[in-house]
């Protein structure tokens, strides 16, 4: 039977981590893998992840199933970083553990496609696993320009997507630190988005995988709480893999917001709960665990926060330094400065980008996105003058 499969393209990005890895040059420069770099290139463990395992270490006294709920306490620990001070909203709000967040964008559109969602509108570009996981449980979906050329989100398209959507459609948005581009929405405009949802009825999925990276905690959740404060019913994908740095354990979160807190609310979280068992059974505590004596003890939570305050403001500083530097040949780089998180997307061709590899040791994706935290203070002025040659 296995002779019927047609081969798959492999990943873009996994192709260019061996890539990255089999070049000698020692100036090379990785702006493809999506995870957090400090000053010296270095992915650390957080220092509060490192004292909340110990904690596991001396403490967990038994490595039993939790169900497919998973870490409860991490999941209500979460809640009023995510969701502000009435963190259930009323009690309409409940949640669940999921294996990163992808594994809660997957149980978010498999739960609205059970519930009659029969397409999802979605800006694009987009993290490119989004598409992947409609084309797996085959969910229609349709696509409106997320950015302006000018480097500013586009309300006009994100609003005419709500308001011209059919009824049993979706929209999926990403919270903050939107990737690959890095542009969000402002507040005025989440206020906006939240009244159009509010009057079409189009089912908002909210995608946030990037709270506290783009300008802080609180700011970052602004706009989906807006949202929230004006839809009957939505349902958030959360990721802790950036924020606490937990990558490889795939720590993530799945809430419903329903009408109202009784019977509907019940049931959805029971659907919910029989996809995850379809699914992953029940997913990986061990990060989990650690985010819940983080979030539980006051020294430890102060500890994370100055640890992602130093990410951030890291961050800025490199969008500030390629803001400031102004153009780089063609490359308008000002808006940079302006927008958040991990990624930006830069206007280059593919040629342009493999000439930024192979001439320069610049290694980043075919589309032009780029990790900003892949450059230093010792490598960015070696890539704006590989960026002026090539696009000069």
């Amino acid at each position: 039977m296995l002779n019927r499969l047609e081969p798959q393209s492999p990943d873009a990005l996994l192709a260019l981590i061996k890539l990255h890895a089999a070049d000698e040059r020692p100036d090379k420069i990785d702006l493809g893998v999506g995870v957090y770099r400090t000053g010296q290139g270095a992915t650390p463990v957080f220092g509060a992840i490192k004292a909340a395992e110990q904690a596991l270490v001396d403490t967990q006294d038994s490595k039993s199933y939790l169900g497919p709920e998973g870490d409860v306490g991490f999941v209500n620990a979460l809640m009023p970083y995510i969701f502000g001070t009435d963190a259930t909203m009323g009690g309409r709000l409940q949640g669940m553990q999921t294996p990163g967040g992808t594994g809660a964008v997957r149980l978010a559109v498999a739960l609205a496609q059970n519930a009659g969602m029969t397409k999802i509108h979605m800006g694009t570009p987009s993290w490119p696993n989004h598409a992947q996981i409609f084309g797996d449980i085959d969910l229609e979906w349709q696509a409106f320009d997320h950015a302006n050329s000018d480097g500013t989100a586009n309300l006009d398209a994100v609003l005419g997507a709500i308001r011209n959507a059919k009824p049993g459609e979706g929209i999926l948005l990403h919270a903050c630190c939107h990737n690959p581009t890095g542009i969000d929405y402002t507040l005025e405009q989440w206020e906006e988005i939240g009244d159009a949802l509010a009057q079409t009825g189009t089912f908002p999925i909210l995608d946030s995988a990037y709270q506290g990276l783009g300008q802080g905690l609180e700011a970052d959740a602004a706009g989906l709480r807006s949202v929230l404060a004006k839809v009957p019913e939505a349902l958030i994908a959360y990721s802790c893999d950036k924020n606490f740095g937990l990558y490889r354990d795939r720590v993530g979160a799945f809430y419903i917001l329903s009408k109202d807190g009784g019977e509907t609310l019940d049931k959805a979280f029971s659907n919910a709960n029989a996809l995850a068992r379809a699914s992953w059974s029940m997913p990986p505590d061990h990060g989990a665990a650690a985010v819940r004596i983080i979030l539980r003890d006051s020294d430890l939570t102060a500890q994370w926060l100055d640890e992602l305050d130093t990410m951030r403001e890291r961050m800025r500083q490199v969008r500030q330094y390629l803001a400031d530097a102004g153009t780089a040949g063609s490359v308008d780089l000002t808006a940079l400065g302006t927008q958040n998180g991990l990624f930006a997307i830069l206007p280059v061709t593919k040629e342009q980008v493999v000439a930024l590899r192979e001439d320069h040791g610049i290694y980043m994706a075919g589309s032009g996105r780029i990790n900003v935290a892949g450059l230093t203070m010792d490598n960015i002025d070696k890539f704006i003058g590989a960026l002026a040659a090539v696009t000069g």
